[in-house]
């Protein structure tokens, strides 16, 4: 090789160093592929926390059909999920003897393992190669799905694994004190007939035709109680726009009575008239959620549960529990329906939108100071010295991945726990749900929601209130 020759070789290699490094450089986004049914995916790397073959799995009774049971990894018991099933791709039938591959994934604090037909490798890319997809792209919903990119001549699906196992379209209640506390219960006042102001009067008296608002308020000099009203209309408007801004909450006349006086009370205490951050607006719904949201039930507040409840003699109780959370209200009332309810065999329908939360419920641990609380005759102590609940409470709850704004395959039911979800539905959900509500309430049955919540305008229902716990009847 001549000294022309060589000087050209390596200036070619050097070029191909620098193009490696540039390439390097510019890899700024690495994701785990694998395949379902012959088709390409990927995981963001930063929630994959480890790759693993197991079988065999614990079975767990009364899981939704995706949750193939429990692992233990190295001492942590983690759920195990198929995707497949999840996004209804066919599963060919299972060897028990036949080790399936896994994915470890953690989002939040939550870990758990996700099952695939093959695992592939890691590939870097750069985050502005990943494109959107396209509405009618991939056999899954297009909400599961954070993009498509190219690598090596192949086309992955980008799984948003954030919002398939914790809800992005549900905003999260902040979690009230342990203490119930009986808030007095802001009650619509039927309304009064408003006195005519005499700039409107004297409007009507020219000709008998009215004046607009506008024409009235430019012919009344200085400020009047009206005049703070509108005012106190428009920042309410604005409280309303930035609540489903920053919270995903609607205000509707579902709440629009706690709303108001919240707001009266809220800008006296901060000096605000406006929510300017997500701060501030949990700042304002703070004492919006029903007592012990994601928390334990109190003796007391477990009371007044009972007392609202009607009395039946049905051999089968069925309730539907809309937006059970991480499982605690579910238990919680599923022990309070035992009492009240002794002979009758209880089955509770209880669902989220949160897939971690369901799958997650049914393998709930019960804190050990929960046996010298009024849960006691509900639970059982594990040979490890643990406690859970009674296997008849457990029999008791069917926890579903199931948004209630869709159809809702239920039988008639003569109880429907949903607490604070219709100020997370839009106007037109908030009609449909509580349409639902009455179709599928029996004669005798009843439908409990938010502490400060009501029913929607555009429906009759009779009352039944213990404290400020309100029973809705089929009028």
């Amino acid at each position: 090789m001549n000294a022309e020759n060589e000087t050209l070789v390596a200036t070619q290699l050097a070029q191909q160093l620098e193009e490696k490094k540039e390439n390097a450089a510019l890899v700024d986004f690495k994701m785990v592929t694998f395949s379902l049914a012959d088709k390409d995916y990927s995981i963001d790397i930063m929630h994959v926390k480890e790759i693993a073959k197991a079988g065999r799995f614990t079975f767990v009774p009364n899981t939704l059909p995706f949750v193939l049971g429990v692992y233990n990894l190295r001492g942590e018991i983690i759920p195990i999920l198929d995707l497949r099933i999840f996004f209804n791709i066919e599963v060919p039938p299972r060897d028990e003897n036949k080790l399936e591959n896994m994915l470890i994934l953690q989002v939040e604090d939550q870990k758990f393992g996700v099952v695939v037909d093959k695992i592939d490798k890691v590939i870097g890319v750069q985050k502005s190669s990943i494109q959107p997809p396209h509405p009618l792209f991939g056999d899954i919903n297009i909400k599961y799905i954070d993009g498509v990119v190219e690598s090596n001549n192949r086309l992955y699906v980008l799984l948003d694994i954030t919002r398939i196992f914790s809800s992005k379209e549900v905003a999260e209640a902040p979690v009230p004190g342990v203490n119930f506390e009986k808030p007095q219960r802001i009650v619509k006042q039927p309304p009064k007939a408003a006195p005519v102001p005499k700039a409107q009067a004297a409007a009507v008296a020219e000709g008998g035709m009215v004046k607009s608002p506008a024409d009235i308020a430019r012919g009344i000099t200085g400020g009047d109680a009206s005049a703070e009203e509108d005012a106190s209309s428009v920042d309410i408007k604005f409280i309303s726009e930035s609540l489903l801004t920053y919270k995903n909450f609607t205000v509707s006349s579902v709440n629009s009575t706690w709303i108001k006086h919240r707001y009266s009370e809220w800008s006296k205490e901060t000096k605000k008239n406006q929510l300017q951050t997500s701060d501030d607006a949990d700042s304002f719904l703070k004492t919006f959620w029903s007592p012990f949201t994601n928390n334990w039930w109190s003796k007391e507040y477990a009371d007044a549960v009972f007392k609202v409840l009607p009395d039946n003699a049905a051999k089968q109780i069925v309730v539907w529990n809309p937006g059970c959370g991480k499982g605690t209200e579910t238990y919680s009332l599923a022990c309070v329906l035992k009492k009240r309810y002794p002979d009758a065999k209880i089955r509770i329908f209880a669902q989220d939108i949160d897939l971690l939360n369901v799958s997650n419920a049914g393998l709930m641990s019960v804190p050990a100071n929960l046996a010298s609380d009024w849960y006691s005759p509900y639970l059982t102590k594990k040979a490890n010295g643990e406690y859970t609940f009674s296997q008849e409470i457990k029999d008791s709850i069917m926890f579903e991945y199931h948004d209630c704004k869709h159809t809702n395959a239920l039988p008639a039911v003569d109880i429907i726990f949903a607490r604070d979800i219709l100020s997370l539905l839009d106007e037109k959900a908030q009609e449909s749900v509580v349409n639902d509500f009455i179709e599928k309430m029996k004669g005798n049955a009843v439908a409990i929601i938010g502490e400060n919540e009501e029913m929607p305008d555009s429906f009759s229902f009779g009352e039944n209130a213990v404290g400020t716990l309100v029973a809705y009847t089929k009028d």
